[in-house]
């Protein structure tokens, strides 16, 4: 088994409303999954096609406090663990960590089995979570039902300024969170790590302000379609083609948790990453 992935986020809502939206079922079917239920029974679940293995519940509550959800969840035939801790941040922040026991990097990059999803299923999660708690249109959730991608959301932003951002290295690399060098014309290079990546991504479509497409490899074509209205735009992002017959879930949950940084690093004034180093 392989060390503890931890994932760390800011969420403008204080400690006791945040707890509260990891156990209440009503926003847990919100930001979380399709069907959610939890109690003082001691019950909690999580399923539907938003979840991994979403075919029934697979989750048991282990602990709960003020500050802390720990849960057994099964993927794959192996017992996980889950636990969300909360540190207070001021009067009106939290600082959420989430611990996911049973997540292997490599089998992510393979896409060779179901927990290599976690770490970008719990970003999109930790996202929404902050979406909801601030009162903000949620980001598309991944659908574990489904072999193709579509996703559309509202950017308030002009079409220009949206479209830039995409192709601009250094505004990806801000809102993305990781390095992205970018060479913005048809057939040039869309590297994550820089262009020392020796399998660079490749633009195969580029309309300045309208379109872009770049070609992911394994993983498929992913097109970004933009239109404007109002000064706003509506921005449609879809994924197509994949190699393997397992598609790739969790090269999708990392692309719509981009998303949602996206729409914030041009709708929030001040804006900074929610992600805590």
């Amino acid at each position: 088994m392989s060390d503890p992935m931890t994932l760390r986020a800011r969420v403008q809502a204080p400690v006791k409303e945040v707890r509260n939206a990891l156990t209440d079922p009503a926003a847990m079917r919100i930001w979380l999954a399709e069907h959610a239920e939890a109690g003082p029974d001691g019950s909690f679940a999580f399923w539907g096609r938003h979840t991994p293995e979403g075919d029934a519940p697979h989750q048991r509550l282990l602990h709960a406090d003020d500050r802390t959800v720990r849960f057994a969840w099964t993927l794959g035939g192996v017992e996980t663990t889950t636990e969300f801790g909360l540190e207070e941040e001021g009067s009106d922040a939290t600082i959420v960590t989430i611990t996911q026991s049973h997540y292997d990097h490599q089998e992510a990059l393979a896409n060779t089995g179901i927990r290599g999803v976690l770490q970008t299923y719990w970003c999109l999660a930790l996202a929404n979570l902050a979406e909801h708690l601030e009162g903000r249109e949620l980001t598309p959730k991944i659908d574990f039902t489904t072999r193709d991608m579509s996703a559309g959301v509202v950017i308030d932003a002009a079409p220009e300024a949206v479209f830039d951002s995409l192709v601009d290295s250094e505004k990806v690399t801000r809102w993305f969170g990781f390095p992205i060098a970018i060479e913005p014309y048809v057939g040039g290079r869309y590297a994550m790590g820089g262009f020392d990546n020796p399998q660079p991504a490749k633009i195969l479509e580029l309309e300045p302000g309208r379109r872009l497409s770049v070609d992911w490899g394994s993983t498929g074509v992913g097109t970004w379609e933009l239109e404007g209205s109002g000064g706003r735009t509506r921005l449609t992002l879809v994924q197509s083609g994949f190699e393997g017959e397992r598609p790739p879930y969790g090269a999708w949950g990392g692309i719509l948790a981009g998303l949602s940084e996206l729409r914030r690093f041009h709708e929030i004034p001040d804006w900074r990453p929610i992600w805590v180093e």
